[in-house]
């Protein structure tokens, strides 16, 4: 019977990088220039009153906090659907 070893992680590896980061964060050319980010605007949906229950109901049984986030979620997910359709569509188109 063979017995697996467990990997050791070392702490003292990390307990260096904190050291070397720590050293260097009051360095300003340690550092790139900044980068300004925003945050997307968000976007309403109007959707019919009786999908909206349909969809209340759906969430509620998937244990989700609350509708807005369970659409979010289930359109996210069709979206991802779509461009994986897409490109394999658009790669089949190439050849």
């Amino acid at each position: 019977m063979t017995t697996r070893k467990k990997k050791k992680t070392t702490t003292r590896d990390q307990e260096a990088i904190d050291r070397f980061v720590i050293s260097e964060a009051d360095d300003d050319s340690a550092w790139e220039a900044p980068i300004g980010v925003r945050q997307s605007k968000r976007a309403s949906v109007s959707i019919p009153g009786e999908l909206a229950a349909r969809a209340a109901f759906l969430a509620k049984l998937h244990r989700e906090a609350g509708v807005d986030n369970w659409v979010e979620r289930v359109v996210r997910e069709r979206v991802e659907l779509e461009e994986v359709a897409f490109a394999e569509a658009k790669k089949k188109l190439a050849s």
